[in-house]
């Protein structure tokens, strides 16, 4: 009896980042929304680029525990992600929304790239005959050292 109780009957929804995120992000309008209206509407930024200081990224992701016979694994429910680009007025200039099914969508090249070099190759024997005279400059191997002794 007590081992039964503790089973739950409703699902836990776990939730990570902007609540929401679609609805909220349908408020923010192209060059009328500034960084001030973003911040006041989605709050601060779950990531900001550094390669650009004018893109702001909100992420919104619940899951859920699936069902017992499949052994309690996470099931992703919402998988959203807002990026905003400003311009350097603090303007909203951009606004690209995906979901989880575009994020579905995307296709991953199975090509590999092949080695440039060979093992015989004259660049590899340089560099190991080179290694090789960094680990042992006077000449003399550990267990020749150890001999001598």
């Amino acid at each position: 009896m007590i081992i039964l109780s503790s089973c739950k009957i409703n699902n836990v929804v776990e939730h990570h980042g902007v609540n929401f995120l679609e609805k909220k992000q349908q408020k923010l309008l192209l060059n009328q929304s500034n960084i001030n209206d973003v911040k006041k509407i989605l709050g601060p930024p779950s990531t900001e680029s550094i390669f650009d200081n004018n893109l702001m990224i909100y992420i919104e992701r619940k899951t859920t525990r699936s069902t017992f016979k499949s052994l309690g694994k996470k099931k992703i429910i919402v998988n959203n992600i807002l990026l905003l680009e400003t311009d350097k007025n603090g303007l909203l200039i951009a606004k690209k929304f995906y979901n989880t099914d575009q994020m579905n969508d995307l296709k991953i090249t199975k090509k590999t790239t092949a080695s440039l070099y060979k093992k015989d190759a004259f660049i590899y024997d340089f560099i190991r005959t080179l290694r090789r005279k960094i680990e042992d400059p006077i000449g003399q191997s550990k267990t020749k050292r150890r001999k001598n002794r």
